[in-house]
């Protein structure tokens, strides 16, 4: 779906000249950004929200209080569910504004970098559209000056206990699937000075868990270095005081670089998780997703890592739908999961996307039966969930209380990420801090949770 064709215009637009109702306050700008999409773009959001603070300009994320009057909608073009999604809060955010509830509506982000000239047309309202790496742009548009100096600083928009850190942009990978680069451009890695400031910043904010991200982890340091630069990163990182929990996302199959193992099983503050996308088990299908290895090399890659790292937790995601994606295909990726029993899954449906090299293929998969396949393969990666999480039960943990929530806390252990992966619900009489670590024994397990006891 090309955000251009929706017809998800707000009741009462037409092609007339709209008359605003102008909010009427002497009150100083306020600006609220909304975030759609990925932890990277959690991330740009709060890049820009710490250079506005830094302006003296008065700024929150995802405003409940609505006592803001300029909106920043940050947008995600990754499929057709997340632009679509992008789509309607801009709707949203413009209805807003006609009615005298804002002055200025702008927009970033993904969807904004891909189909600008497009929405330009199609959403005349907007104040002002921005691609993904215009920053600088933006801040003068809203009266601020860019301050390279504050490079790293940011408003933390999750729990101040952890933070995502960005250690790259863009990719150099040409999955046929994937739109990634041409919104983000090519793979271009942070020193790691840079990295290291940013995580010294971060642990003084209160930050103790940092989850490393990049659309490809493995290929840090390349560009600049000449190569791959990550197990080095992951050794300085460790050694930067107050920092108890590294995190490692989106971790590229192909080349892995095997040295990242050996550093995680050598420091105790980088956790035993991996997330590593494979997208499919097929050869065909990887073939045609051009992800430039075999199942073969894939089931080799897990064993290797498991050796490296005796009871590491593994992370995928997998793309069902894809154009050719046989019965028997579904089969192989049935039998993959059967057989290597991988700790955590998710699964998206193949979203056919302009400009990407899957585009030249035929669509051929209804959207029920994509949906089909991948309910079918999620019952039984369901099933190894719950035989893995019962394992856990009587076992103790180190476990970080996120938030409380029902009058129960909820916590995560090393092996699991925030909002994708198992919580730890914790019944206890005692108050448990926001952000601390405690030892739990774990009492019941479900298919994606856990219970315990605080020790």
């Amino acid at each position: 779906m090309h955000p251009a064709k929706t017809s998800l215009r707000p009741l009462g637009a037409s092609a007339v000249k709209i008359k605003y109702l102008k909010t009427r306050t002497l009150k100083n700008d306020k600006v609220n950004i909304i975030t759609l999409g990925c932890s990277k773009n959690m991330v740009d959001s709060e890049t820009l929200g710490g250079q506005l603070s830094a302006n003296g300009i008065d700024v929150a994320h995802e405003n409940r209080k609505l006592d803001h009057n300029i909106v920043v909608v940050n947008t995600c073009g990754f499929i057709d569910k997340a632009k679509e999604e992008s789509v309607n809060t801009i709707l949203e955010q413009v209805a807003l504004k006609r009615n005298g509830k804002l002055d200025k509506v702008y927009v970033t982000g993904c969807l904004s970098e891909r189909y600008r000239h497009d929405l330009l047309k199609e959403i005349p309202e907007v104040d002002a559209w921005f691609g993904t790496m215009e920053l600088p742009l933006m801040l003068k548009q809203l009266n601020a000056d860019y301050k390279a100096e504050l490079v790293g600083e940011r408003m933390l928009s999750t729990p101040k206990h952890y933070a995502y850190l960005k250690i790259s942009e863009g990719c150099n990978r040409t999955c046929s699937f994937c739109a990634i680069p041409l919104m983000r451009g090519g793979h271009v890695s942070k020193t790691i000075e840079e990295v290291i400031a940013e995580a010294k910043g971060l642990v003084k904010k209160g930050v103790k868990e940092v989850m490393l991200i990049a659309q490809e982890l493995t290929y840090y340091g390349l560009d600049i270095y000449k190569k791959r630069m990550l197990p080095d990163l992951l050794k300085h990182l460790s050694d930067v005081e107050g920092l108890h929990w590294i995190r490692l996302h989106y971790a590229y199959p192909s080349k892995f670089p095997l040295e990242i193992l050996d550093v995680m099983r050598e420091r105790d503050n980088i956790c035993n998780y991996l997330d590593m996308p494979l997208q499919h088990i097929s050869d065909n299908m990887l073939k045609a997703m051009k992800r430039q290895i075999t199942r073969n090399e894939i089931t080799d890659l897990i064993a290797n890592v498991r050796e490296r790292v005796p009871g590491i937790c593994i992370r995928t995601t997998l793309i069902t739908g894809f154009p050719g994606e046989t019965r028997d295909d579904v089969e192989d990726l049935k039998e993959f999961l059967t057989d290597m029993r991988l700790d955590r899954v998710g699964i998206f449906t193949y979203s056919h996307e302009e400009n990407t090299t899957a585009h030249e293929l035929v669509d051929n998969i209804p959207a029920e039966e994509k949906e089909a396949r991948a309910q079918e393969i999620m019952e039984v990666q369901q099933e190894i969930s719950y035989e893995k999480n019962q394992e856990r039960i009587g076992q103790t943990y180190k476990v970080m209380i996120d938030k409380k929530e029902s009058g129960r806390y909820l916590g995560r252990t090393e092996f699991d990420s925030v909002e994708v992966d198992n919580e730890v619900i914790i019944e206890s009489k005692k108050a448990l801090p926001i952000g601390d670590f405690v030892t739990v024994k774990i009492t019941k397990a479900f298919d994606y949770d856990l219970e315990g006891e605080v020790v």
